[in-house]
């Protein structure tokens, strides 16, 4: 995995209009008749505070960081539901599961016209999402440039790549980086980069596989344990939780119920998040390299929060903090320097994305969307 370069934001000043997100305002810096281009880098399994932005005291995130500084990082943000395709259906429809009617991991009940690549590919925009799908089969024909592909870290090469096993991220960033690169330049774009690191490959004994060039990461490093890792706060939980017999249980003893396979899981964990920051990082650079960076919303979120062990619990699913609140970044080229860089404590949620996407592409938000 090669490092990621530093890279400059040069953005121009001129006209401003203002738009919303979820009470907060972005003032446009481009003519009105230039349409503005979406990046949506969504990561997964990757909770609020696994930023170096946010604090972290181990983790390595200089590309989202970078984003943060030159955008908005919003410290409350929450998913209505804490499971991959539920998660993943409220942020394409903008609706809670009780509406988008995904209750695991099969397709949704909303209209394809009402989802946010939909309305946008209908206003003419080049439509593209690769990666992570988990919304039953994937609609290939419903986009301009479409792949999906998840649940191992390491894959089969694709007929021209070679012969060697590549990797998850890897894919992601070659895919996303082919669609940059071969995009009609006379068309605005909406590209979605669904990564499935930080996600376990839960089949596999060592559960976490990073890229072997990121092993000398956090290596010296002692990980801290949360004070609440221990076995009296999972039997504090309520009956229902407190089981030997709950997957979320099961999947601590999977990774966690050793100090020694705590240290080495979590050490792993954090090499696939700054992995996907490098790739972060390239995506973003390319935009620069093109001139299409002063005309390009990025937005970095996750579909949902993860324990690393507090409560006793791995995974996500219940109501806690470590499982519901995630990461949001937005950068918008119309935002003046003065606010760059700030953070905001109002809560906002995933199904906020979708009409703040459209809203500030100029485009209408379906009736169907619940978010603001």
């Amino acid at each position: 995995m090669q490092q990621p370069t530093r890279f400059d934001f040069k953005i121009t000043h001129g006209l401003f209009i203002v738009v919303a997100l979820c009470g907060h305002t972005f003032a446009e810096t481009r003519s009105a008749d230039e349409p503005m281009n979406v990046v949506l880098l969504f990561a997964d399994d990757w909770r609020h505070d696994t930023l170096g932005c946010a604090g972290h005291p181990v983790v390595k995130t200089p590309s989202l960081d970078r984003l943060a500084s030159n955008g908005v990082r919003f410290v409350n943000n929450y998913v209505t539901t804490s499971i991959c395709g539920v998660s993943r259906a409220s942020l394409l429809t903008g609706q809670w599961m009780s509406r988008h009617g995904n209750r695991s991991f099969g397709p949704f009940e909303t209209a394809w016209t009402d989802t946010f690549p939909g309305v946008f590919r209908d206003a003419g925009y080049q439509v593209a999402h690769v990666g992570k799908w988990h919304n039953g089969p994937f609609p290939k024909e419903r986009f301009d440039f479409g792949t999906s592909y998840y649940g191992k870290h390491w894959m089969k090469p694709r007929p021209g790549q070679g012969r060697r096993l590549i990797h998850v991220t890897e894919q992601n960033e070659i895919d996303a980086l082919e669609f940059l690169t071969a995009r009609p330049r006379d068309q605005p774009f909406v590209l979605t980069v669904a990564f499935f690191a930080t996600h376990a490959e839960d089949n596999h004994p060592l559960q976490f596989l990073p890229q072997p060039e990121s092993m000398s990461l956090y290596d010296s490093i002692g990980i801290p344990v949360p004070p609440n890792a221990t076995d009296a706060s999972f039997e504090r939980l309520p009956e229902f939780v407190s089981r030997e017999s709950n997957e979320g249980r099961n999947r601590w003893h999977w990774r966690f119920d050793t100090p020694e396979k705590y240290q080495s899981m979590m050490k792993n964990y954090y090499r696939l998040a700054s992995e996907v920051d490098a790739t972060c990082g390239r995506v973003i650079e390319l935009l620069e390299a093109q001139g299409a960076l002063d005309q390009t919303m990025i937005i970095f979120t996750t579909d949902n929060g993860y324990y690393h062990a507090e409560h006793g619990l791995a995974d996500k699913w219940y109501p806690h903090q470590e499982s519901i609140r995630v990461p949001l970044i937005v950068f918008d080229p119309r935002l003046p320097d003065a606010q760059r860089g700030r953070t905001h404590d109002a809560m906002t949620l995933n199904v906020d994305l979708a009409p703040t996407m459209l809203t500030s592409c100029g485009l209408s938000v379906p009736e169907t969307m619940q978010g603001r």
